[in-house]
């Protein structure tokens, strides 16, 4: 296949990407798929290396447009970045040892309980209702980073997504509060891993940049709109991203014969 073919389709793939997940997470959704469509025979940890190249001046880029706008609980975010940045070290190391596809079940079963809870609550993040300590708020955004930042360093699709549910069911931020935060949380997971594979695999530089120049425009275009929109527009989106990760899921699960 043609190089300038395959970086053609995989730079409008990661603007895509950069618009989704500028919004509500799943970048990885549209990305890492094309990826490993455009590098069969690649191994798999070259090609999440890469995809995380792509992503972070994207999530870089989208955390800086809200913070124009959204007041960054820093209180929150800063200890979950830590913990986030400490988890997907781990979680990248782990992709040595065991295959990501045995997550698919799990994952699976857990958007569809994010997504009929979401469906159910009509109100859920619509509005700001923070009522928890903020010590105890910092806890609870240390377990969310630490996990769902193994997660992203392990697999990553729907990192953003499940950021922006537990922050809104645990912390009771609104969907706006909780995109912002989670784009900073999204950033450690991504630094981490690119840290962790850029010393232990072999990274596409080139390509990732061009992807990234790509997804950072998709980013800042993402971005306005969900600013401009509010949290209607970002709670459509979210159901739209986490509906489309289960027909994604479902379907490998599907082919592969699990």
């Amino acid at each position: 296949m043609d190089f300038e073919f395959i970086a053609l389709a995989l730079g409008l793939a990661a603007f895509f990407a950069g618009f989704v997940d500028a919004v509500v997470g799943g970048g990885g959704l549209i990305q890492i798929p094309a990826l490993f469509a455009a590098f069969p025979q690649t191994a798999p940890a070259s090609l999440f290396a890469t995809n995380k190249v792509a992503s972070i001046v994207g999530t870089t880029s989208a955390a800086v447009q809200y913070s124009r706008r959204v007041r960054i609980p820093w209180a929150v975010a800063g200890p979950g970045a830590l913990a986030a940045l400490v988890g997907s070290w781990y979680g990248a190391k782990a992709v040595a040892f065991l295959p990501p596809t045995l997550l698919r079940p799990l994952i699976l079963v857990l958007l569809v309980g994010v997504a009929v809870y979401t469906f159910i609550k009509k109100d859920l993040g619509l509005h700001s209702r923070e009522h928890v300590a903020p010590g105890r708020a910092a806890l609870v955004a240390g377990a969310i980073g630490l996990t769902i930042g193994f997660y992203d360093g392990f697999f990553g699709p729907g990192t953003g997504s499940f950021f922006i549910f537990l922050l809104i069911h645990f912390l009771g931020m609104d969907f706006l509060r909780a995109s912002v935060t989670a784009k900073i949380l999204n950033v450690a997971t991504n630094l981490a891993a690119i840290g962790y594979f850029s010393a232990n695999v072999e990274v596409m530089w080139k390509l990732g940049l061009l992807m990234a120049a790509c997804n950072l425009a998709g980013a800042m275009t993402g971005s306005r709109m969900a600013l401009r929109h509010g949290t209607t527009f970002v709670r459509g989106m979210f159901l739209f991203v986490v509906s489309t990760l289960i027909a994604k899921l479902a379907y490998d699960l599907i082919v592969s014969g699990w």
